[in-house]
């Protein structure tokens, strides 16, 4: 038979039926698997009978919330191929998706109704037929989600699809261009999940804290894991720092993954004397590299943080580190994950010596079928069974990665190649600044000079004080030589910083 990835709750539903599999603080809710399980069974049956079949395009935009996961599982059991939207997005860059994929069923949240109205009225510019709204009074148009699933059986529909059919197309956030659409299959999702698994320490009965928004592989990969290993899921509809750690106390909360600026906003809430979290295992990190600064900061309060690094390609996993070595090896993201071949190679493809900055290529069996409509991506991307990342990294004689930037991130000054997170990390090392990004700008002497973008934590912050703080801490070269302030880095839903934004924003030559 072939395997099916909607089968996962099918099978949970069915051997742990009383274990709570969801609960959804922003409604109070709690969903046992058995109930969960009914309720996507519904939505598949409701699906159907909406037309869609095996390897139709069903888009999801909707907050983090149960209705999410059982729409997914439920898209999954009927061949059906889920397409989850950033909701950040404007009305254009939705249209653009849409269309790619050729989605032609749309769920969305109340949120959205707005920007969903402003796409109906675009006409056919997408291939949607079918709108269906999660909450609120329902626009013109639309189908109310709970009367459209409320009145289907709650039986097992029929499995259709599975194997090396697709389950979900997730593009990728775009920061360098037009979004591309990841293709991942019931075989490569399986695969990420045995992995994630065994590699990645989510075990049976784990509560685990999901605060980041399901869109995001970093986000659904874990969720699917949870379900997998028969865990129990507390769903943030969106990432608060305080509420997270009253979640982490009250829900005696084991296992969690944030990026690194939600850890840092979480250390802004923390309160000793009431934030219990004694349960706490250890703390997923990825998206960017983790500060050695703030995995020291957790490690002295008691919490481990495992910093990770995937990609949506390879379906979340790619390097984790291990409990033993967070500490010891705090900066690097470990080995690869089990079922993963990591390695490191230089501009003509072969393998950098140990403690050489290369481009980090990933192979296993989670890796991505491809591009959606992007041959000429694949071809670049997918070489000879490895997955060309983009990401520069080294490698130790141990087999230890530490991910040193971009390859398009990495800027050139005096011939010298520069990674702009090197810098970033010492920057963050100042008791007076919260957040920073580095870019590179034009340099008549230089070539290319770096530049930091600047939130500070304290007024009294200086440009001066910025550069003083790289004196001594880095090579001459790599040292900042001008320093913007900002209120906010811009950052995508992974937590990645959006350097082209940056670049856009300050877009001048340095004075040396």
């Amino acid at each position: 038979m072939p395997q099916n990835i909607g089968n996962f709750l099918t099978y949970r539903a069915r051997r742990d039926s009383a274990l709570e599999a969801v609960y959804e603080p922003a409604s109070d809710t709690r969903l046992s698997y058995r109930e969960l399980n009914e309720r996507s069974n519904q939505v598949a049956h409701s699906l159907v009978g909406s037309g869609v079949s095996l390897g139709d395009r069903v888009g999801l935009l909707l907050m983090n919330g149960k209705e999410f996961i059982e729409s997914f599982f439920a898209v999954a059991k009927i061949g059906g191929v889920n397409v989850p939207l950033n909701w950040r997005l404007v009305a254009d860059e939705l249209e653009f998706i849409l269309h790619d994929a050729g989605v032609t069923v749309l769920l969305f949240s109340e949120d959205f109704a707005e920007v969903v109205a402003e796409l109906q009225s675009r006409g056919d510019k997408t291939d949607i037929s079918t709108f269906i709204q999660v909450g609120g009074e329902t626009i013109e148009g639309a189908i109310d989600y709970n009367h459209w699933m409320s009145s289907s059986s709650t039986a097992e529909p029929a499995t259709s699809g599975g194997d090396d059919d697709l389950v979900f197309i997730m593009y990728t956030s775009g920061t360098t261009g037009l979004p591309k659409g990841v293709m991942h299959s019931h075989n490569t999702v399986l695969w990420a999940n045995i992995t994630n698994a065994t590699t990645a320490d989510m075990q049976h009965f784990d509560r685990f804290l999901n605060a980041l928004p399901l869109f995001h592989v970093g986000a659904l990969t874990p969720v699917i894991t949870s379900v997998f290993v028969g865990g129990s899921i507390t769903l943030m509809k969106a990432f608060d720092p305080a509420a997270s750690w009253d979640l982490i106390r009250d829900e005696k909360i084991n296992t969690t993954l944030m990026v690194p600026v939600m850890l840092q906003f979480m250390l802004l809430t923390y309160d000793a004397d009431n934030h219990d979290h004694s349960t706490l295992r250890n703390v997923i990190s990825g998206a960017a590299p983790v500060p050695v600064s703030l995995i020291e900061t957790y490690t002295d309060m008691g919490i481990e943080i495992h910093q990770v690094y995937g990609l949506t390609e390879t379906c979340g996993p790619a390097c984790i580190i291990s409990s033993e070595d967070a500490v010891t090896r705090a900066g690097s993201t470990g080995k690869a994950f089990t079922f993963t071949e990591v390695r490191v190679v230089d501009e003509q493809g072969n393998e950098c010596t140990p403690g050489e900055a290369g481009e980090v290529e990933v192979k296993g069996p989670h890796i991505m079928v491809g591009y959606w409509n992007r041959p000429e991506a694949n071809a670049e991307t997918l070489v000879d069974g490895w997955l060309k990342t983009g990401d520069v990294a080294t490698m130790d004689e141990d087999g230890f990665v530490t991910i040193v930037d971009r390859v398009k991130d990495m800027l050139i000054s005096g011939g010298e190649n520069v990674y702009p997170a090197e810098i970033e990390n010492v920057l963050l090392t100042h008791e007076k600044i919260n957040d920073a990004g580095v870019i590179g700008i034009p340099s008549q002497k230089w070539g290319e000079s770096p530049l930091a973008v600047i939130v500070r934590a304290d007024d009294s912050l200086t440009a001066d004080d910025v550069i003083n703080h790289c004196e001594g801490k880095l090579a001459p070269f790599k040292t900042v030589k001008a320093v913007e302030f900002i209120d906010v880095i811009p950052r995508n839903a992974s937590g990645k910083i959006l350097k082209r934004e940056l670049r856009e924003l300050y877009n001048y030559d340095a004075t040396e």
